[in-house]
């Protein structure tokens, strides 16, 4: 007998939030820096990126790294604003399907993200709740909502599901990973957690939770 799903966590960037990473990569090409894909992409980050996303520098060491990097003088908000570029909104039918979700499943969440980008997509949330009747504190919908940089770990490491699966109480048998990156899927599988990929212009809305 199939053990039944009680607890699903979500990923967020390109499953409850549209992202679209070519507008960073561009948006950092007309600030002048050259191959940006070095840097980062969906799939991969530099060290420094990945410090950032495990919390291990502030923002203001972050954009002073770049900086010197790239050899360009550049604000701090011209950095914001090009890394944030790739955040672009929360579908209102997609939060009002995960609001109902909730009384059907113990719902939660795992970013890999960082304080620029958390600060940029709860502006961009809070934004959008009204229009659509609901709180507008966007870890509401969630018992715990689990971020990389507070967290101190990153997907897809094991240990990372791991450490979210600890400090929420959660049996992997009977809790679902969903996540648009197929690496992070593996990390998942490792960890003992059932999963479901995301692919293909699939949506969390018809996977038929």
């Amino acid at each position: 007998m199939v053990t039944p799903v009680k607890n699903i966590i979500f990923d967020l960037g390109g499953v409850l939030i549209n992202l679209n990473y070519q507008l960073t990569r561009k948006a950092f090409e007309d600030l002048g820096v050259e191959d940006f894909d070095a840097f980062y992409t969906q799939h991969k980050a530099n060290p420094l990126f990945e410090n950032l996303e495990v919390g291990a520098i502030e923002p203001e060491t972050f954009y002073e790294a770049l900086r010197e990097a790239t050899g360009l003088t550049l604000s701090n908000d011209q950095l914001e604003t090009a890394w944030n570029a790739m955040l672009l909104d929360f579908p209102i039918e997609r939060l009002l399907w995960l609001d109902q979700i909730k009384s059907k499943y113990n719902i939660y969440l795992f970013s890999n993200t960082n304080a620029i980008h958390y600060k940029a997509f709860t502006t961009i949330y809070a934004q959008t709740a009204p229009l659509a009747g609901l709180n507008p504190d966007f870890n509401h919908f969630f018992i715990d909502a689990h971020y990389s940089h507070t967290l101190g770990q990153r997907k897809p490491e094991v240990a990372a599901f791991e450490a979210v699966l600890a400090k929420s109480g959660l049996d992997p048998t009977q809790t679902l990973f969903i996540d648009d990156t197929i690496s992070n899927i593996e990390g998942a599988q490792k960890a003992g957690l059932r999963t479901l990929y995301l692919s293909g212009g699939l949506t969390v809305q018809n996977v038929g939770l």
